[in-house]
C-alpha cells in the first residue's frame, strides 16, 4: 500500500470515509480551478481539455493512459498534462486514490512567459519537491480563495518550474529592479490592513504582476503577497499584547475570519493567537507581581 503525504495536506477539508467517491471544488479565481478527488476503480474515461492539470497525488496510486502510455503516480508526485492532450485516470489500486489538482488556462501562464513558448512537460509524472511545495501552496487549504497577489507570485513561480522541467532556459532577469520594489513594499506597509491588487502594485512600480514578483523576490526574499501578510500578522501580534479580544484583533488585522487569522498565525509562528495570547498574559502577570513585591 502506498503511503500518503500527511494530515498537513488535508487542511481546509473535512475527512471523508474510505469508501466514498467524491469530488470537492474550492472557490474560483480567474482561470484556476482547483479540487480534490477521491476514486476507487477507473475515474474519468478518456478525454481532453484547453487547461493544463497539474496535480499531486496524495494516497493511493494515480494510474493514466497519457500519449501512448500507461503512467503512475504515486504519493508526493506531481503530475502535469498539457492542454489538449488525451488522458483518462483512475485508482491504480484496490486501496483507491485521493489527490488534488488544479486546472490552470494557458493564457496565465502565457501572460507571464511574456510571449514565449508554453512549456511542455514530456514526463506526465514528476517527482520534484519543490513544484509540489509551489503547488500545494495553492492547493491547500481547498475552502480558501486565493488572494490576487498569492496568485500573481503562485504563477510566476510554476512558470519557472514548468519551463525547467520542460528544458526550456531559464530568461535572465537582468538588473534587478530595486527601486520599483521599494515602491512596492512602501505601498504595501501604507495599505496592510486592506486586500491590495496586483494591478494596483502595477500602477505604482511601472512593472506587470508576474516582473515585479521576480523583482520582488530577489530583493526582498519574499513575494509581495507574503510580505503583506506578514505585517498584517505583526499588526496582530501587538494587538495581542495590549490584551486586545482575538476576534477584534483578526478582523482589525485585516483578516477575512478567524480561522483564517488562526492559520496564518501558527503557520507564520508556530503557535495559536490564543496560545500566543495565553503566554502574553502570564509574562504581564510575572511582570506586575514582581512590581508589586519591589
Amino acid at each position: 500500500m502506498a503511503h500518503g503525504l500527511g494530515d498537513e495536506a488535508l487542511e481546509g477539508l473535512e475527512r471523508s470515509c474510505a469508501e466514498d467517491d467524491r469530488i470537492v471544488s474550492a472557490p474560483g479565481a480567474t482561470g484556476l480551478e482547483r479540487i480534490e478527488a477521491r476514486f476507487h476503480g477507473n475515474a474519468f474515461d478518456l478525454h481532453r481539455h484547453d487547461t493544463y492539470a497539474i496535480g499531486v497525488t496524495l494516497d493511493g496510486v494515480q494510474r493514466f493512459h497519457y500519449r501512448g502510455a500507461v503512467r503512475h503516480s504515486l504519493p508526493g508526485q506531481v503530475i502535469v498534462l498539457h492542454p489538449d492532450e488525451l488522458h483518462d485516470g483512475g485508482a491504480g489500486t484496490e486501496d483507491g486514490l485521493r489527490y488534488r489538482i488544479l486546472y490552470l488556462e494557458p493564457s496565465l501562464l502565457s501572460d507571464c512567459l511574456g510571449g514565449a513558448p508554453l512549456p511542455f512537460v514530456p514526463d506526465a509524472v514528476v517527482s520534484d519537491p519543490a513544484l509540489r511545495d509551489t503547488l500545494l501552496s495553492a492547493l491547500t487549504p481547498l475552502d480558501e480563495e486565493l488572494d490576487d497577489l498569492f496568485v500573481a507570485d503562485f504563477i510566476a513561480q510554476l512558470a519557472r518550474q514548468l519551463k525547467r522541467h520542460a528544458g526550456q532556459p531559464a530568461k535572465p532577469m537582468g538588473r534587478t529592479a530595486w527601486r520599483a520594489a521599494a515602491l512596492a513594499r512602501d505601498y504595501l506597509e501604507e495599505n496592510a490592513e486592506r486586500p491590495v491588487r496586483s494591478d494596483e502594485l502595477e500602477a505604482v512600480t511601472g512593472l506587470d504582476r508576474y516582473a515585479l514578483s521576480r523583482h520582488f523576490r530577489a530583493t526582498y526574499s519574499t513575494s509581495p503577497h507574503r510580505f503583506l501578510l506578514m505585517r498584517r500578522l505583526q499588526r496582530a501580534r501587538r494587538m495581542i499584547e495590549t490584551g486586545e479580544p482575538l476576534a477584534e484583533t483578526a478582523v482589525a488585522a485585516g483578516f477575512s475570519d478567524q480561522s483564517h487569522f488562526n492559520r496564518h498565525f501558527k503557520k507564520a509562528f508556530g503557535l495559536t493567537p490564543g496560545r500566543w495570547a495565553a503566554l502574553v498574559s502570564a509574562t504581564r502577570s510575572v511582570v506586575a507581581q514582581s512590581r508589586d513585591v519591589r
